[in-house]
């Protein structure tokens, strides 16, 4: 039986442009403002971010010098409130509405300022009860204000109904006035954030928080005292947009510093010095310089604490921290060894640019060129590590058999030993001299430590000769008779023999010969 096919053709219909209206519904707020930013501080380095373009934009215009910007960040803590405020350009009154209710719309793209995506302003929705902006530019006499009503956003993102869009939403919740400015600056622009919501310890009004937080992330310069302060800017030179600001956080006169000091503090009450600075120049694919950086070298003696502020390979473009301390462990051979480093790279080529939250940066083949040469930096840092680490072990255990040895001579000297005890122990001070000698010659430490170790080894060994030499001290066993004497010989052998402490076991023993005399 045969069966007929017959086949079809499928005709494919042309593509078409959409004629719909596109909806933007109004959770697109929520996506981009307390979703994007998920870590509360964020937000100052996003505020912070948009005064300093400000300011060079101010210094641009000639309304400032080189090196002049102020930031002041006022914190009421019983109001629960938070203004930064920036002496830069300022927006115009008739920029300012669209300007401030604008989404991705920012004309900073392709101006080499830091942010550029128009969305860094509403990184205070999430966190607050109103969010409030006013500007002024020289000439106006009055000041511009617009309120976001964040509240009655969240209670609308909240709402079962789906009719709101973006423009419905955002025309219920902002709202736009002038007011006299009164004694505001003549130029300025102010973030005000009112009934800051509890987050993390409440670290959005702590002055001790924010400015330790600024410290690490904003373009602040480098401590008046930092030694190798001169050297590192001389090294990012021209290529580099410092753009440093002066920020003042509360009633603190004294502006906010880069956390780097002349040492580390690795524990209370003790410092890992720095000894020297690594200047780093790393190519792009074209044979351009792709950044600029530095490393800061120290004794290695482990991993850093946190609260030093400055651990970790750190990466900064226009001089705003991206990331965190953990931003390039990977390259590590063994990632905690990153823990372990300090030191940052300044972005200059314009086609490594940071995502949207500046946690990271967009994939392209210029950021992977970046990490390849960069990764020899991460291995060499490891080898420092590692070879600090076993210096240290060395070190260590010559200290340890030096205690060892001096505890054993103490023991001679004391006179309780039988003859073959006392031959066996003055045996095993020759075995440990020869183990000194041995970490002496390795080669494997610095030569400083070599020269150290060599004259405390002198002295030990003359030391223990003087008592090897001497006659043996008559002590209480002395006096009792011979059977006498050599059964206390022996238990005395036996205390220092099995004792976990020869230090623990001496104290016993001259007890002991202290009761029998």
């Amino acid at each position: 039986m045969s069966t007929n096919i017959v086949p079809i053709t499928l005709r494919e219909s042309p593509w078409q442009q959409i004629a719909t209206e596109i909806v933007i519904g109004k959770d697109i707020l929520e996506l981009l403002s307390s979703s994007m930013y998920v870590d509360p501080m964020t937000i100052y380095r996003e505020y912070v971010q948009n005064a300093a373009d400000s300011i060079d934009e101010a210094r641009g215009a000639g309304h400032l010098n080189a090196g002049e910007g102020t930031v002041r960040i006022s914190i009421d803590v019983a109001g629960r409130n938070v203004k930064i405020t920036d002496d830069g350009t300022g927006v115009p009154h008739g920029d300012f509405a669209e300007r401030l209710t604008a989404f991705g719309a920012s004309k900073k793209r392709g101006s080499g300022a830091r942010g550029f995506r128009g969305v860094g302003r509403l990184a205070g929705i999430g966190y607050c009860q109103e969010l409030v902006f006013r500007s002024r530019v020289a000439g106006e006499s009055k000041v511009s204000e617009i309120r976001w009503d964040c509240k009655k956003l969240k209670a609308m993102l909240r709402a079962s109904e789906q009719h709101h869009d973006l423009r419905d939403a955002v025309s219920q919740i902002v709202e736009l006035r002038r007011i006299p400015a009164a004694t505001l600056p003549e130029r300025f622009f102010e973030v005000e954030m009112r009934g800051i919501i509890r987050h993390r310890n409440d670290q959005l009004l702590s002055a001790a928080a924010v400015g330790r937080y600024l410290a690490q992330v904003a373009p602040v310069p480098f401590r008046p005292d930092f030694p190798f302060k001169d050297k590192i800017l001389t090294h990012l030179g021209s290529q580099v947009r410092l753009g440093d600001l002066r920020i003042l956080i509360g009633e603190d006169p004294t502006p906010v510093y880069r956390p780097h000091a002349e040492a580390l503090e690795v524990g209370v009450g003790s410092f890992d010095p720095f000894t020297e600075v690594e200047l780093l120049n790393i190519e792009g694919i074209d044979g351009e310089t792709a950044c600029l950086g530095w490393a800061l070298h120290h004794g290695y003696t482990g991993a850093l604490p946190a609260a030093c502020n400055v651990r970790g390979l750190r990466v900064r473009c226009g001089n705003i921290q991206v990331g965190d301390d953990r931003m390039f462990e990977e390259l590590f051979p063994e990632t905690r060894f990153n823990g372990w480093s300090v030191g940052e790279l300044h972005v200059v080529d314009p086609r490594i640019v940071p995502n949207g939250r500046r946690d990271h940066f967009e994939q392209s083949v210029h950021f992977h060129n970046l990490l390849t040469h960069l990764a020899p930096v991460a291995r060499e840092i490891t080898r420092k590590c590692r070879t600090s680490s076993i210096q240290r072990k060395w070190s260590r255990d010559f200290e340890l058999r030096e205690i060892a040895i001096r505890e054993k001579a103490a023991i001679i000297k004391q006179g309780a030993l039988s003859r073959q005890s006392r031959y066996q122990t003055t045996e095993e001070i020759r075995a440990g001299l020869a183990f000194l000698d041995g970490i002496i010659t390795k080669g494997i430490l610095p030569a400083g430590i070599v020269a150290d170790l060599k004259k405390r080894k002198e002295k030990l060994e003359r030391d223990v000769s003087k008592i090897l030499k001497a006659p043996v001290r008559a002590s209480a066993l002395s006096d009792i008779p011979s059977f006498k004497r050599r059964a206390y010989e022996q238990v005395i052998g036996l205390i220092y023999e099995c004792s976990a402490s020869q230090a623990n076991a001496k104290l016993l023993v001259d007890k002991i010969l202290s009761r029998i005399s």
